[in-house]
This record gives C-alpha cells, sequence and structure tokens, in this order.
C-alpha cells in the first residue's frame, strides 16, 4: 500500500493552510524538512527530510523512514543500529512546508548517529569575540564504532 497525499498547487490558499488536504510542499529537490522530537518531553531528538517516497513510508508503516542527502539513499532510521523510531503523531506547519514528527525512540535511546539521544548534543557559546562549541554532557549511549564499523 503506498499512502498519497494531495497536490499543494491543486489546492488554493485557504484550503492549504485551513483545510483538511494533507498536500506537503516539497522542495526544488524532492524533499521535505522533517524536526523529529521524542514523544512526552518533546526534547528535539534530530532534524532530517524526506521525500514522498520516505513520508508515504512513513505513514504506511508507523516506523520513521527519511532521504539521506549525503548517501542520496533512503533511510529506515534504526535499520543498522536497532535505534528504529515508532511514530506516534505528525504534524505540518500551516502552508505544509515542514513537519514536526513526535516518536517513541526505541533502542537505547538514541536518534543521533554519534550514539547520542538526540542529535543536538553542542551548544553555540562566544568566548573572546569567537563562536565555539560546548559539550552539553549528553552521553554516548552506543558506540558508533562498534556498531557502524571503522
Amino acid at each position: 500500500m503506498t499512502v498519497a497525499f494531495a497536490d499543494p498547487q491543486a489546492l488554493d490558499h485557504a484550503a492549504l493552510e485551513e483545510g483538511t488536504a494533507f498536500a506537503p510542499r516539497f522542495d526544488a529537490q524532492g524533499l521535505i524538512t522533517v524536526v523529529t522530537v521524542e514523544a512526552g518531553t518533546n526534547d528535539i531528538l534530530m532534524v532530517a527530510h524526506m521525500n514522498a517516497h520516505a513520508l508515504s513510508l512513513t505513514l504506511e508503516t508507523g516506523i520513521a523512514h527519511y532521504w539521506s542527502r549525503s548517501r542520496q539513499a533512503l533511510w529506515k532510521k534504526g535499520e543498522t543500529s536497532g535505534e528504529t523510531q515508532q511514530v506516534v503523531a505528525l504534524r505540518t506547519d500551516c502552508d505544509q512546508d515542514c513537519l514536526v514528527m513526535s516518536v517513541h525512540q526505541t533502542g537505547r535511546g538514541a536518534a543521533c548517529h554519534t550514539g547520542r539521544k538526540s542529535c543536538f548534543y553542542r551548544q553555540v557559546i562566544v568566548e573572546h569575540g569567537a563562536a565555539q562549541l560546548a559539550d552539553t554532557g549528553l552521553p554516548r549511549l552506543f558506540d558508533p564504532k562498534a556498531v557502524y564499523g571503522g
């Protein structure tokens, strides 16, 4: 089964922003940005992208699928690491060009390929007029070298 969406170009402004038709507006590369948060805490786990196929698979299976821009490939979250994401809710913004997905993070609880719960484990600080990154102390939940190799 392939889950279909409405064509956003077939909708007027009011229908796109206030109607019930799900009509994701993919960018020129055929992608839509997805902010993934942990159900219950709303902690931001990651930001990624989906193409129409990844979005359809996500809706069909209830497991997060993304499009890897670096590998140019469909990516089922957790396929290698076991850290899958079970979709709890999927929301779109007003003009349907961005998604927020609430998930139950499975496995050891790591959404990031670095082995941490979140991809947002560093914060930007300014010291002596220069922007730098500082670790927030988010621990690794698995060793990425052991899981992914190399």
